[in-house]
């Protein structure tokens, strides 16, 4: 009878660890490159728009993705600016973690500017939304 109560109470509590991990534990990303227009149209609200779709690195007052601060300076001519403050968008590669069913990055590893011809040249790639 103990080693029955002992066999059910590691089986919930498996199964209690595996519920309660966190999505993004629960589940491996591989990192992989997205190249599109990163937009960036007002404060702490950036994403990258490639031909797969959206995806979001940050909202204003809400989700965060893990390494923003890997962001390349794109206050040099790569830069449209569209709005105060410096606020526009450009093109660039990014190394990212996503969840594809929500559009989240989860991780941004590295990232790199690039020249707006080489995304305006891709007619894959939608407009930037600015």
């Amino acid at each position: 009878m103990k080693n029955a109560r002992a066999v059910l109470f590691l089986v919930c509590l498996g199964s209690w660890l595996a519920w309660s991990a966190p999505p993004a534990l629960a589940e491996s990303h591989a990192a992989e490159q997205r190249c599109g227009w990163l937009e960036n149209p007002t404060p702490a609200n950036w994403w990258l728009r490639d031909r797969d779709g959206e995806w979001v690195l940050s909202v204003q007052g809400g989700y965060q993705a893990h390494g923003l601060a890997n962001l390349p300076d794109m206050a040099t001519n790569r830069w449209v600016v569209t709005n105060a403050g410096g606020h526009g968008y450009g093109c660039a590669c990014l190394n990212v973690q996503v969840d594809k069913k929500s559009g989240n990055v989860l991780r941004l590893v590295s990232a790199r500017s690039l020249p707006l011809e080489r995304c305006k040249a891709d007619r894959r790639l939608p407009a930037p939304d600015m």
